[in-house]
Parts: structure tokens; C-alpha cells; sequence
């Protein structure tokens, strides 16, 4: 799959590459994250850059830097999941458990008897244990 099919990223980075030159260095990075709100150093820069710069020049040419923007997405998405999947969670049990959904659902005004939340809970319940792990509740909010 290629990164940024549809290009929409293009005027972004654009955007961060102030000089022109085709390529994002990391002080053009921090300026344009500070500009959006997100605070970096120079030395963070430096590192996020040299993580995604595959040829080793120091500088991000625009592949290199839509693989940097898809990454971050993901972070944020991962970090989403987790905080939905503890709202779910409730039991501090690392689960989901039939109950702890039928709590959640409740909440939400949608209420479910404990069996329907069972059948709910093993149709994504790869391992069969009848609760949801993280990687399984993720597997169900992907579709």
C-alpha cells in the first residue's frame, strides 16, 4: 500500500518544508509543531527525524515524511482505543467482561441482558476465554 494515496498530506508537508528545499529538517519540524500547539524541542526533533529518515541524510523528503504523519495517527488512534476500552473495562480486570459491557451499554442508554452482551463479547472473542483483551476489543472497533 502506498502512503498518502490520495495526497492529502502534500500541502502539509508543504507547509513544514519552509525553505523550499523538499525535505524537512528538524528545526522546520519544530517550528511547524509549535505552531499547531505541540511543544518539541530540538532535540526531540532530531530523534523523530532520524527515527523515519531511511536514507540517513538528517532531513525528511516527503515520503519519509507521510510515514512520520501515518505513525503519529496511530499512536493517537492506539491511545483513543485505550481510553474507550477502559471505559468498558471497569472491573480492573484487564477485560471486558459481559457485566462490566452490560454496565457500559447501560450507561450509554442502551441496555442489554447479560446473555445478549455474551453473545456480543464472543463473537470477537478470539481465544475463547468469553471476555475481551485489548487486542480483541481493538479487532472489534476496527470494523
Amino acid at each position: 500500500m502506498r502512503i498518502n494515496p490520495t495526497g492529502e498530506y502534500d500541502e502539509v508537508f508543504r507547509s513544514f518544508d519552509e525553505d523550499g528545499d523538499g525535505k524537512i529538517s528538524p528545526a522546520e519540524l519544530r517550528s511547524c509543531m509549535r505552531i499547531i500547539g505541540d511543544e518539541m524541542d530540538l532535540d526531540e526533533a532530531e530523534a523523530l527525524v532520524q527515527s523515519f529518515d531511511s536514507d540517513g541524510d538528517g532531513l525528511l523528503a516527503m515520503e519519509e515524511f507521510f510515514r512520520l504523519v501515518e505513525f503519529e495517527g496511530g499512536v493517537e488512534e492506539e491511545k483513543e482505543l485505550r481510553e474507550a476500552f477502559a471505559m468498558y473495562e471497569m472491573d480492573g480486570q484487564g477485560c471486558i467482561t459481559p457485566k462490566s459491557l452490560k454496565r457500559m451499554l447501560s450507561k450509554l442508554g442502551t441496555s442489554r441482558d447479560l446473555s445478549a452482551c455474551e453473545v456480543m463479547i464472543q463473537r470477537f472473542d478470539i481465544n475463547g476465554d468469553g471476555v475481551l483483551c485489548f487486542e480483541e476489543f481493538k479487532n472489534m472497533m476496527a470494523i
